[in-house]
């Protein structure tokens, strides 16, 4: 005898209904299992780029110093011999060359007609993540004529560019770095951190580069020196008797600046002012 067929709701048994969670459950596994595998392959991806776009600048920046020549042992003024017309032929805009001894800040600094360009273009004109030092682009060029010139450079995680600058937070690595050295067409600089300290990215007021009497440029630097992070010895007594920094800026990731809105900025002077503003100060 033909056996009946089950009708729509004589199918639905729990042991159907169960059949069709089971099913369910199945299918949502192996969809989280390859939604996994898709973000570790995208991470993955992510990861290999940003390690190639360090490579490529690490590369550039390597070729850009394989026309300087570093001899510590040197008895001239400068430990720096620059090969100006060589690195001018591959980018016009450079203006300097910033060494300092003891880290792996050995770059060419460049100046653009905005502070954009340079964020993220190299000296062959290609985008990439770190682009170069620059100058800000409102200084007199090549820099160190208004009081204050500002050298930018990003704080990458390979620990390239300004990095090593960030890191100056630190008193004890503060006083590591005794000297900068910043290099133009016609002088050397020998330059010594004063202090460092952090401020938002949309301090205009950091951007300061010309004042109307030394007086008010001495006020300037001891409001910023009221909030360093890290000084030098004698740094109060140093401001008041110099008329001119390179400030180095980066950016900063740390208590309220964790977005990156922070700037960590190390004041440095001319070695032969700090010299002369001691001895003034000590008469």
């Amino acid at each position: 005898m033909k056996r009946k067929a089950a009708t729509a709701h004589e199918a639905e048994t729990p042991s159907g209904r169960q059949g069709q969670k089971t099913l369910s459950r199945r299918v949502s596994a192996h969809l989280l299992v390859i939604a996994g595998f898709v973000l570790l392959f995208v991470a993955g991806a992510m990861l290999a780029y940003r390690q190639y776009a360090y490579y490529q600048q690490d590369k550039v920046n390597e070729d850009l110093a394989s026309h300087v020549t570093v001899d510590t042992t040197s008895s001239e003024s400068s430990p720096v011999i620059v090969d100006w017309d060589s690195l001018k032929a591959i980018d016009p805009d450079i203006v300097g060359w910033l060494y300092v001894p003891g880290t792996n800040i050995n770059y060419a600094v460049y100046q653009g007609s905005d502070n954009e360009y340079y964020l993220r273009h190299n000296a062959e004109g290609t985008w990439t993540v770190g682009g170069q030092l620059f100058l800000d682009y409102e200084n007199s060029s090549p820099g160190l004529i208004d009081s204050q010139s500002i050298i930018y450079g990003h704080h990458l995680q390979n620990g390239t560019m300004f990095e090593q600058i960030a890191q100056m937070d630190q008193q004890e690595t503060f006083n590591r770095q005794d000297t900068i050295w910043y290099l133009t067409e016609s002088k050397a600089y020998q330059l010594t951190p004063l202090f460092m300290y952090d401020t938002d990215s949309d301090d205009l007021t950091a951007r300061t580069f010309t004042f109307s009497s030394e007086d008010e440029f001495h006020t300037y630097l001891a409001a910023r020196l009221n909030r360093a992070v890290t000084r030098c010895d004698g740094a109060d007594k140093i401001i008041e008797g110099i008329s001119h920094v390179l400030t180095l800026s980066t950016c900063v990731y740390y208590d309220t600046y964790a977005e990156g809105h922070g700037r960590g900025l190390v004041v440095c002077a001319p070695i032969e002012e700090v010299r002369s503003a001691l001895s003034i100060s000590s008469a």
